[in-house]
């Protein structure tokens, strides 16, 4: 018995170590995480072109079983097991599993596969990789937030969309069509040339307009305020401060921004 739970909790250090450590092996892990997402969302967009075949659903399973490995992986290794049970994430991860694997029973959820993506991005410390690893993030992550955060809405409401209309509205052919509809009721442009008939397309198309419009004035708030150094005042912990600060705004305390103010 000791042996047994010697090497469980073996095998639960040697994920956390790929999920969490700051080596090498688990960096490129991460990254290979991020990857395989943006290829999962490639290929959804991709096989709403094509005819569904053996070729198709053969990749469906391939990708519904890595997908499955990676939540149980993370169910396996998390501290709050709990709070991530009942995370949107975890269940938009179950609703995309459920579609790779059982495509009759779950149908189209899969695009909500970028909600993972979005929460990888914020967790495993990618953020804080993706800041020492590439400059040109470090300089330009207060707006490169702010434009994944939007894309990412568009691409769940164009699969909403998608999903909700291709089977029953012939100007929704594929994602290029409800790409379209999306933006045209972001922009409020409104050409009028496709639309969403019954109750339920009124309110997919409402839901549209008021959080896009909300994600896209966060966008043009973040280009046009002026760029912030990272850096964590000794005293109050602020952490963000004019890029020619000497002193902390909130407290006063004087700041030793090395590198002519450009420490991160």
């Amino acid at each position: 018995m000791p042996r047994r739970r010697h090497g469980a909790k073996s095998s639960v250090e040697t994920i956390r170590y790929f999920y969490e450590s700051e080596g090498r092996i688990g960096n490129r892990f991460r990254y290979g995480l991020l990857a395989f997402d943006f290829a999962t969302i490639l290929f959804i967009v991709a096989t709403s072109f094509l005819p569904r075949n053996d070729a198709v659903e053969w990749l469906d399973l391939v990708f519904g079983l890595v997908i499955l490995a990676d939540f149980v992986a993370r169910l396996v290794i998390s501290r709050t097991r709990l709070r991530d049970i009942v995370h949107p994430a975890t269940w938009a991860d179950v609703a995309a599993i459920a579609s790779f694997l059982a495509p009759l029973v779950g149908e189209g959820a899969g695009f909500l596969r970028i909600l993972r993506t979005l929460r990888l991005l914020h967790t495993y410390q990618l953020l804080a990789r993706l800041r020492r690893d590439f400059d040109w993030f470090r300089r330009r992550e207060d707006v490169i937030l702010p434009v994944v955060h939007l894309a990412v809405f568009l691409y769940v409401m164009t699969g909403i969309v998608y999903e909700s209309q291709h089977a029953i509205n012939p100007l929704i052919a594929n994602y290029a069509d409800a790409l379209y509809f999306t933006v045209t009721a972001l922009t409020t442009t409104g050409f009028g040339d496709i639309t969403l008939p019954g109750t339920s397309g009124r309110l997919i198309s409402v839901l549209v307009m008021i959080l896009g419009v909300t994600l896209f004035l966060n966008l043009v708030r973040a280009l046009l305020s002026p760029s912030k150094i990272r850096f964590r005042c000794p005293r109050c912990g602020l952490l963000r401060h004019d890029v020619d600060a000497v002193h902390c705004k909130a407290c006063g305390v004087v700041l030793d921004i090395p590198d002519e103010g450009r420490h991160w």
